[in-house]
């Protein structure tokens, strides 16, 4: 292979050519990415650098050393967006007409926060996913001014924190009838939906919203589904996020939610792989595809994908559990497996009420899943024997013919 091209410029594209070059790749790197920044931190986006504790020098991924050579040797083709896709030919038209073509290819586009086309144009209502999102909502940010959050997975109730943290007022508005309940469980999204309330901001679930009332290009209020009126001065949309895909149709990639790829992120067409939140990964376990939207995961599984692309007859990898953290209010809640396959809960260490608590997640005796709420070494120790569980297994699934 003597032209490897990467096509996203975030932590799964920037771990994807680290990949490469540690695993022997000395050809041609081109990075492309549609964001004029160099690869960034997003977690913390919704918290220290909302809040001020940080700038964007602090989300770098890559070590500044001024006039020092580029570790990758790569080609960055930033600001310039991919529009189309041949994968017969491997070829990448960008944005700006120009025609890359490559041996090889790394799809690593990410995804975009979920929109409402009714709100579109009004000023005062963001999404949170990208540098720039951050730098337009944190100017917004003011103590006393009023936040809606619609939406209360991982991004809202980050905000919500932050925002309640300098001074706001904030409502989040679910409209599911618990928060997290697909990541965790209704049990313990419930044990944690209280920490809202403690802190101070009001989380209505099981409604949604019926009308948006605006004035002067802003939205002024929400009226909910159960007829209740909620003013803002300031609105978040954190309702989930779409894989950005739409530039591989009529690719001759088979695209389902996301890029569909094997346990190893190759996809239909030899030398294309798929990494980070638009790849949809076959799960051995499972026996499905589904797409893992977390930071470990754009880290560790990039460079299972590169071995792949690199190496044709490489034998499949046990993949880690998908794992996930989240601080809310001071408190820092980590969690590794799949709630979805759980039976029962079990409380291994500490107590719900004190919001510091380890728990456990059982199909029959197996356990598949752990959440650690500020119990950091429990929950490492019981991650890392999970992991190991899973690798057992997973060795099992992929030796049986």
């Amino acid at each position: 292979m003597e032209t490897l091209a990467i096509v996203g410029a975030s932590l799964a594209g920037l771990s994807a050519a680290r990949a490469a070059r540690a695993q022997g790749f000395c050809g041609r790197l081109l990075i492309i990415g549609d964001e004029q920044q160099r690869p960034y931190d997003r977690p913390p986006l919704s918290k220290e650098f909302l809040a001020g504790k940080i700038g964007v020098n602090h989300l770098m991924l890559e070590a500044e050393e001024p006039g020092a050579d580029d570790p990758l040797q790569a080609e960055w083709l930033l600001g310039t967006p991919a529009r189309s896709f041949d994968a017969a030919t491997r070829t990448i038209t960008l944005g700006d007409g120009r025609a890359v073509v490559a041996d090889g290819v790394v799809i690593a586009t990410g995804a975009s926060a979920r929109t409402l086309p009714e709100l579109a144009g009004l000023s005062n209502v963001f999404t949170l996913r990208t540098l720039e999102d951050a730098q337009d909502l944190a100017p917004e940010l003011v103590p006393g001014s009023r936040l809606l959050v619609v939406g209360a997975g991982f991004i809202g109730a980050e905000v919500a924190s932050t925002a309640k943290g300098l001074g706001m007022d904030v409502t989040i508005i679910c409209k599911s009838p618990m928060p997290l309940s697909a990541p965790l469980g209704a049990e313990m999204a419930a044990a944690l939906a209280t920490l809202h309330g403690m802190n101070g901001v009001e989380l209505i679930c099981d409604t949604g919203i019926d009308s948006y009332y605006s004035c002067e290009g802003n939205v002024t209020g929400v009226r909910l589904s159960d007829g209740q009126y909620r003013s803002a001065d300031v609105v978040l949309l954190g309702i989930g996020a779409v894989p950005n895909v739409g530039w591989l149709a009529g690719s001759g990639l088979a695209i389902d939610d996301g890029v569909t790829c094997d346990s190893m992120g190759r996809t239909n067409v030899p030398g294309v792989v798929a990494v980070g939140d638009c790849a949809a990964w076959f799960d051995e376990r499972s026996g499905r595809h589904h797409r893992v939207e977390h930071w470990s995961g754009a880290q560790e599984r990039a460079a299972i994908a590169v071995a792949g692309l690199l190496d044709h007859s490489a034998a499949a990898q046990p993949l880690n559990l998908p794992y996930f953290w989240s601080d809310q209010y001071g408190v820092t809640l980590q969690f590794a497996g799949h709630a979805r396959d759980a039976e029962r809960v079990q409380i291994e260490a500490g107590e719900l009420e004190n919001h510091s608590f380890l728990a456990v997640y059982y199909r029959g005796d197996e356990p598949v899943g752990v959440l650690g709420v500020n119990q950091p070494r429990l929950f490492t120790r019981w991650r890392r024997q999970l992991n190991a569980h899973n690798a057992r297994t997973a060795q099992t699934v992929l030796a049986t013919p």
